[in-house]
């Protein structure tokens, strides 16, 4: 595995460690870990920069859907500073996945992330 490899797989956890935060300071520091402090987000649903702002979108999410957690579906890929990503929300209960996409993140040099663009690919009818 390449030493980029490596990169865009470890921005990915952190990624995930952030979605996937339960309390307030923990979600605080995992997004603090994973975003540069002017990194942004923005799918269908949102389109927000800043710490504080990403993690209230993550918030929002788990208070959609408790009990879910976000998990990585199959590889990530990259080149230069662009990586890409399936995902899926996945209940802790049945298994379930109703919500699913890929995600197209930027790092800047540290590794951390500047810019994700989601993509959703299946919603539960309503949501």
């Amino acid at each position: 595995m390449s030493a980029n490899t490596d990169r865009y797989e470890i921005a990915a956890a952190r990624y995930f460690e952030a979605w996937n935060a339960g309390e307030p300071e923990e979600l605080a520091t995992a997004v603090a870990a994973a975003w540069a402090a002017d990194g942004g987000y923005t799918d269908p649903l949102a389109d927000v920069s800043g710490h504080e702002q990403i993690a209230a979108v993550i918030a929002g999410a788990h208070e959609q859907f408790p009990g879910f957690s976000f998990k990585l579906a199959g590889a990530v890929d990259g080149h230069h500073e662009t990586a890409r990503f399936s995902w899926e929300l996945v209940s802790e209960a049945d298994g379930s996945a109703p919500v699913a996409g890929f995600d197209v993140i930027t790092l800047d040099a540290d590794g951390r992330i500047r810019s994700v663009l989601g993509f959703l690919d299946r919603l539960p009818a309503g949501a």
